[in-house]
């Protein structure tokens, strides 16, 4: 069996662009018997990014590509951009569901980093209420499982809640929405309570929930980042930049081998990840080989 790649022909050089020629493509023979074990791949499509021209960005770790400096980190910039309505010296208060996650654990601190005063994480264990206030630079964190959440809540926020970034839904969402502020904002970044139940997305509020949204004039847009792919290049610019002054920590919850994918997926969806849940399937190269 005869199949194609395409290869690295040259470098562009230190401060060159990419051409074409810089690629060449191969034509190299397969097996072509499918033994017991083995599994054809057929790729469809290929995806093509500014941030993969240089792994300078991410100082070498690679995987940073797949969370913070890539699409979780790109759905946490340019959702509160476009949805959270951030004034730098208005004295704001955030609120983040599912904080220690991948999106949440970078929503809290670009929040800060975009003019919120004060950003509280709400969190399943006490170990990622501690990441999140020793670490990620959050004010507080409240574990949902422990203690009364709305009591928390208006004890941490007691200006109440202006700018909301949800990625759970369900009964913490409706607990947080009950103590926003008039004119208000959700960034609805993610349900993940609800996506084992057959409920249209984004879900639908309770009565007496929705009945508090229209009467404070809160708005929940679905937000989509992939309609934003104007700004994905400076997106994962302001990223790196943030990550290379140390303004933007970057976690990570790293599973080797690729028959633990299952149990990686499991572990993320239950919530036993800190930052993006990564699968390695092999050693990263070395900087100086890419």
């Amino acid at each position: 069996m005869t199949v194609r790649r395409v290869v690295l022909n040259s470098r562009p050089g230190k401060n060159g662009n990419p051409v074409a020629e810089n690629f060449r493509v191969e034509e190299v023979n397969s097996p072509g018997n499918i033994k017991e074990g083995q599994v054809l791949v057929r790729t469809l499509y290929l995806s093509v990014d500014p941030y993969m021209v240089n792994p300078q960005l991410v100082d070498g770790h690679l995987s940073y590509f797949l969370g913070a400096i890539g699409m979780p980190g790109l759905t946490s910039l340019i959702g509160i951009q476009e949805k959270g309505h951030i004034v730098a010296g208005s004295n704001q208060t955030m609120v983040v569901s599912g904080a220690a996650g991948a999106c949440g654990s970078l929503a809290g601190q670009i929040g800060h980093l975009m003019g919120c005063s004060r950003v509280v994480g709400v969190c399943g264990t006490q170990e990622k209420c501690l990441v999140l206030t020793s670490e990620l630079g959050f004010d507080a964190a409240i574990n949902y499982k422990k203690g009364n959440v709305a009591e928390q809540l208006r004890e941490l926020c007691p200006a109440g809640v202006d700018v909301y970034f949800d990625n759970v839904g369900g009964d913490i969402s409706n607990t947080v929405i009950s103590q926003m502020n008039q004119n208000s904002h959700i960034i609805l970044c993610g349900q993940i309570s609800q996506y084992n139940k057959d409920v249209p997305y984004p879900p639908p509020l309770p009565p007496a929930i929705e009945a508090i949204q229209k009467e404070r004039n809160i708005t929940r847009e679905r937000f989509m980042v992939l309609n934003y792919k104007n700004k994905f290049e400076s997106g994962i610019l302001q990223l790196s930049q943030w990550f290379k002054e140390g303004k933007l920590k970057i976690k990570e919850t790293m599973i080797n081998g690729l028959e633990n994918m299952g149990a990686a997926f499991q572990s993320m969806m239950t919530g036993g990840n800190i930052g993006k849940q990564i699968v390695c399937i092999s050693e990263e190269t070395s900087l100086q080989s890419l």
